[in-house]
């Protein structure tokens, strides 16, 4: 489909004055291969880019040795009344959700509440099919397989939901930890067996354990009427507004809303270890299961490539992981209607990117950006459909 790179006219005059910013700061920041960058370089590049895309709104981080260096916002939460994203606004954190989840799944780990590799039939009271939203699995007793580790590495053997299939029941499509193929259902369930069989509230343990130890005031799994001051509708391939959803129940795979100097506060924490030992951090980003598909969505695809073998592209435990040239990275992105976010760290460098957007034609942008930002890494764009905004969209079946 050919893209409209037209852009209004009053958006490009807000362009000018519309990148909000935490960091006034004329600090140089490095790229990965060294090379420098300063603040207002890194503005300019942004907003060209955007504006090639007609990105409507977008929030940057870049993490520097373990520090937020950067934190910027560029165009508007709400087009039609000209209001401005800011850092501070609150967006999607859409699969976000996933990679913080598994954070504090790791600190379970940690305290020996639970073990990754133990069927998740001995923590739950009865078994899983006898509870009615997973009674599809009555006759299939590999749902025993089912481990933390195996949830949470995207290899249960489902599909991504069960309304993604035909008839809309859950059922395996192969034995569970034998091949990855991205399952939101799979964190669905590790949250069940956490609540029902360990009796834990996972939104309260999210607020506990994560937001509130890294600062996340603007953090929570469920929508919140404080956040009605700065929120950010989004906005689909055409343009057309998606209201921002008001979520009402904790979802692990996804319900989280947040902003861009909360969640990049917490990736810095990450990259540093906080709140987990140096043992789980490194099992958390360890490659668990590595991957082969020629893309990441249709996640059922039976196609297969060896064209990321070089970089070991894979999965950890609740986040992507590959090799640079800089050493081992991880990353996580966040797909929802109008929102495209995606996250990456070079560990040995403790060197990230954030980038949070209210527009489903930001991820046209997302390869350059990296590039830019953070320097050659073998970015895998292709697997995570990032295809730049100026090259051909691929063919419908290999989307």
């Amino acid at each position: 489909m050919m893209r409209d790179f037209r852009f209004r006219a009053t958006s490009t005059l807000l362009f000018a004055f519309l990148a909000i910013s935490i960091s006034a700061t004329a600090e140089t920041i490095r790229k990965l291969d060294g090379g420098k960058l300063s603040p207002g370089t890194i503005d300019h590049k942004v907003e060209d880019l955007m504006k090639a895309n007609d990105v409507k709104g977008l929030a940057v981080a870049l993490v520097r040795d373990g520090r937020v260096v950067y934190l910027r916002a560029f165009g508007l939460r709400n087009v039609a009344q000209g209001l401005p994203l800011a850092p501070d606004t609150i967006m999607y954190g859409a699969s976000l959700t996933k990679a913080t989840f598994a954070y504090m799944v790791m600190q379970l780990v940690d305290e020996g509440k639970i073990d990754l590799d133990r069927s998740i039939a001995d923590y739950l009271p009865k078994p899983l099919p006898d509870y009615p939203k997973f009674a599809d699995l009555a006759s299939d007793p590999r749902w025993r397989k089912l481990t933390f580790r195996i949830l949470l590495d995207h290899t249960p053997g489902f599909a991504n939901f069960p309304w993604f299939e035909p008839d809309q029941k859950l059922r395996f499509h192969y034995d569970p930890g034998v091949r990855f193929s991205y399952s939101g259902e799979g964190f669905i369930i590790a949250q069940f067996v956490l609540e029902t069989g360990l009796g834990l509230d996972v939104g309260k343990e999210m607020q506990r354990r994560v937001f509130d130890r890294s600062g996340m005031s603007r953090t929570s799994m469920t929508w919140r009427d404080d956040f009605s001051a700065d929120v950010s509708d989004n906005y689909l391939m055409n343009g057309q507004i998606s209201p921002h959803d008001h979520r009402s129940k904790v979802g692990a795979a996804g319900s989280m809303d947040t902003t861009a100097r909360d969640w990049s506060n917490f990736l810095a924490g990450v990259v540093n270890g906080d709140g987990l030992s140096v043992r789980a951090k490194a099992e958390m980003i360890r490659l668990q299961i590595p991957i082969d598909s020629v893309v990441e969505f249709p996640t059922l695809t039976t196609e297969t490539t060896e064209a990321n073998k070089s970089i070991r592209l894979g999965y950890g435990i609740g986040w992507g992981v590959f090799d640079t040239p800089y050493g081992h990275a991880f990353f996580k992105e966040g797909y929802d209607d109008g929102t495209r976010n995606y996250a990456l760290c070079v560990q040995p460098a403790r060197a990230c990117i954030l980038l949070l957007s209210n527009s489903a034609r930001a991820d046209g942008i997302f390869k350059a950006l990296v590039e830019e930002l953070m320097g050659n890494v073998n970015l895998p764009w292709r697997w995570e459909n990032f295809i730049p905004y100026d090259q051909p969209a691929p063919a419908e079946g290999n989307k």
